[in-house]
């Protein structure tokens, strides 16, 4: 028997509660998995909440990221005793996930943890990390350089916003840090490299289809007006790396951005993301990010503290990357 945080349905309200249960009770896969730490994203948060429809299917184990050492393997990829991690997949939503003592998962979605990892840095990187470095691979594959002009990043408080500053301040990016948190995050954003902190008030309101351009790049988390407001101040050849929709899933835009200016609007999606992509990205965020990242932009939690976390990431009060220690 061992811990798991155990998601059920109560008529309409999800009720979240740590419960013990047995290796029997978790769901097909080649490979078992002795759960280090997890960690508490924007999705896993809706989900623990009950606020979004992420769970189908009750009851369910949350946790879309997990570190861990094999338990047991039917796939010869992977041996009794290795680290590994896992992100994305569809685990925490459709099949039981990482905030668990124990995970029994596809061995497709595992990945070798590089040598230069451990379980805890693993996931102060997380799903927020590898999609962070995803977006910012797109800016550099769309031909954004450090030269052009700021690059902005909306949500820069949150999981994804914060790798984001780190990994292009390290780049050589000057960094706008978009937040609704400037007042008590302004210091904090900048010590990750932010060159200026952005007050998210000023890209709120309804714009104009097209304004002066202020943007040679943009990491967007939040969607709706503030994609729509920022796509309308993109400089010519303008990059735009679109992942979250922390402030809804609207697009209130015209085709002006795209036909006058050249605008490029690249989706980025780290679910299901091939294997290749997900190990070239973790080589490149164990690199890139400094240690001081590490020591900044993490909280460390225990399993019963994930209702209270959760409850907190989806009304925006949480700073940075939340760790969960199994």
């Amino acid at each position: 028997m061992f811990n798991a945080l155990v998601l059920n349905q109560d008529g309409k309200a999800t009720v979240a509660a740590v419960s013990q249960i047995d290796a029997s009770q978790l769901p097909a896969g080649e490979v078992l998995v002795a759960v280090d730490r997890s960690s508490l994203n924007y999705k896993d948060g809706l989900a623990v909440t009950g606020k979004g429809k992420i769970i189908r299917n009750f009851p369910m184990v949350p946790g879309i990221d997990f570190a861990g050492t094999v338990l047991e393997s039917a796939d010869p990829r992977f041996q009794v005793g290795q680290a590994v991690i896992l992100t994305g997949w569809g685990v925490g939503e459709r099949h039981w996930g990482g905030m668990a003592e124990q995970a029994r998962v596809k061995a497709d979605w595992l990945v070798s943890m590089p040598h230069n990892c451990t379980a805890d840095k693993a996931m102060a990187i997380g799903t927020a990390g590898l999609t962070a470095m995803l977006c910012v691979q797109a800016l550099i594959d769309g031909g954004v350089k450090p030269e052009d002009g700021e690059v902005l990043i909306s949500g820069a408080s949150g999981g994804v916003g914060s790798v984001a500053v780190t990994l292009l301040a390290q780049l050589g990016y000057n960094v706008v840090a978009l937040t609704g948190r400037s007042d008590s995050n302004g210091a904090w954003l900048q010590s990750l490299g932010a060159t200026s902190v952005m007050e998210r008030s000023e890209l709120e309101g309804e714009g104009r289809p097209l304004e002066k351009g202020r943007w040679a790049g943009m990491i967007d988390t939040v969607g709706d007006q503030i994609l729509a407001n920022a796509l309308a101040q993109m400089n010519y050849n303008g990059v735009v790396a679109a992942c979250g929709l922390a402030g809804g899933f609207a697009l209130p835009t015209t085709v002006m951005p795209f036909i006058l200016r050249n605008v490029r609007l690249q989706g980025v999606d780290s679910v299901m993301c091939p294997v290749p992509v997900r190990e070239r990205a973790w080589e490149q965020l164990l690199q890139l990010l400094p240690a001081s990242f590490f020591e900044q932009a993490t909280t460390t939690i225990s399993l019963e503290q994930v209702p209270e976390y959760a409850e907190a990431i989806t009304n925006g009060q949480v700073t940075g990357r939340v760790i969960i220690k199994l």
